[in-house]
């Protein structure tokens, strides 16, 4: 097989594995804005170990409202070095709630001091039932130094579309409640507020570390 086919196969992969919903399984949307774009796998030669993009996206200046009520710009409210991003909800069942985990147990295995300078931004994609207060008392299960945002769903889904993260909405399920499909991916962006990488939910605690602690080295 051409090394072009493998590189191919690849691609297509990553694509699809990047739109993991909660519901555990593989979610394929007509609306994909960052399908195509994932470019090569660890062993980038940045030293990444997560997926790496072949155009890096910009972290849209729009405002949102954190879970103290304030409003919280995704550009000029972020503060630090790196600023991981993820889209999720409190009720999701499994995967939310194992990312924000590996995110968590990744963070602790850096350096204080370098630990300090990575922001960790949840942004709800159910806010009929995430209130500040909702999503607050989850982050803080993982890492009360999490930010959580929420706001109105076309909102979300239009800063979502801009970072390639595809939110489907609500999905009513047999039972009577619902499940909200999305991207399961975390994205990193560095000081110019741009993302050249991203994880998928099946990265390893290892990956993630050396990756985060990457991204603060770079962005100096």
């Amino acid at each position: 097989m051409s090394r072009n086919r493998n590189a191919a196969i690849f691609f297509a992969a990553v694509a699809l594995l990047a739109l993991v919903g909660c519901s555990g399984g593989q979610k394929q949307t007509a609306d994909n804005p960052g399908g195509a774009i994932i470019r090569t796998p660890a062993g980038d030669p940045n030293g990444l170990r997560g997926a790496t993009l072949d155009r890096p996206y910009a972290l849209p200046a729009k405002s949102l409202t954190d879970t103290d009520g304030n409003e919280f710009n995704l550009v000029t409210s972020t503060k630090k070095p790196v600023t991981l991003v993820f889209f999720g909800y409190t009720n999701c069942p499994d995967v939310c709630p194992t990312v924000m985990a590996d995110v968590a147990s990744a963070l602790t295995k850096l350096d204080e001091p370098v630990r300090k300078q990575v922001q960790m931004l949840f942004i709800t994609t159910d806010p009929a039932r995430d209130t500040g207060p909702v999503i607050r008392k989850y982050l803080d299960r993982f890492d009360p130094s999490f930010t959580g945002l929420t706001g109105t769903l076309p909102e979300i889904k239009e800063i979502a579309k801009a970072v390639g993260v595809p939110v489907e909405g609500m999905q009513k399920l047999p039972s009577g409640g619902y499940e909200v499909g999305h991207g399961a991916q975390v994205i990193g962006f560095g000081a110019n507020d741009k993302a050249n990488v991203l994880w998928l939910s099946n990265a390893s605690i290892g990956d993630l570390s050396h990756d985060f602690g990457k991204l603060v080295a770079d962005n100096q």
